[in-house]
């Protein structure tokens, strides 16, 4: 093969990677992925002297959109009730969606080990893009996650929270899995705060660049809410 023609099957081949690797983002955006970064590393989760609170959530609770982790609504709750904050959280999760282990070295894993006082669950929002496929199994992983952690910590007060919604439109799917993350928050007797899909709702300008994700005033709003709940049950 000629010097030429191996520099015309190189420019090729770096064509195909970068084409593959655009489609790849664009496919990955359109299903709720990963389009903003997390939070700065220049703040801390809540390091309180008091009750361990564990949660387990995707990229509203990690914070992705904020310019700093002190910022989201987790950290600021935890801090002004002197929690110490275990937050996992991991983008794109939910409770199929993004997932590749259900029994073992998953985030329920890390919840149950971190042996907190208080478990919040903030889980569903991601599982709207794979309802189409996936819908039976969406319902039934939200019963055995809760299921499990419950067994796992008995002695643990569980806060089981209507999963987040990013836009003003919502798919028939969105309120189809909060009527399931209801139903098996009663089954395990959690508190259940009702109504955070519409939290930062008609507020574009809540929203990061992304168009996914809260920013910084976007989850302000989200803690002030949150702190309104938790006081209502007496925390």
């Amino acid at each position: 093969m000629s010097v030429k023609q191996v520099a015309m099957v190189s420019g090729v081949v770096v064509l195909i990677v970068i084409v593959g690797v655009v489609i790849a983002i664009a496919v990955n955006t359109s299903r709720g992925g990963n389009a903003a970064a997390p939070p700065s590393g220049t703040g801390t989760g809540a390091t309180g002297t008091g009750e361990t609170v564990a949660f387990y959530g995707d990229s509203y609770t990690l914070g992705t959109g904020a310019s700093d982790l002190c910022n989201r609504w987790s950290t600021v709750v935890s801090a002004e009730r002197n929690w110490r904050e275990v937050n996992p959280s991991v983008n794109g999760l939910g409770f199929v969606n993004n997932r590749s282990a259900f029994d073992g070295n998953d985030l329920p894993e890390a919840i149950i080990a971190s042996d907190p006082d208080i478990v919040f669950v903030t889980m569903g929002l991601n599982d709207n893009f794979s309802f189409a496929s996936r819908s039976e199994q969406i319902e039934q992983q939200i019963t055995d996650d809760l299921t499990r952690l419950k067994r796992a910590l008995p002695d643990a007060r569980f806060i089981v929270v209507e999963p987040f919604w990013y836009t003003d439109e919502r798919p028939e799917s969105v309120e189809t899995i909060i009527g399931w993350v209801a139903a098996a928050a009663a089954a395990i007797d959690a508190d259940y705060i009702a109504g955070a899909s519409r939290w930062i709702e008609g507020h574009p300008e809540w929203m990061a660049s992304d168009g996914l994700h809260p920013n910084d005033e976007g989850y302000a709003e989200m803690a002030k809410r949150m702190d309104e709940e938790l006081r209502a049950l007496g925390l």
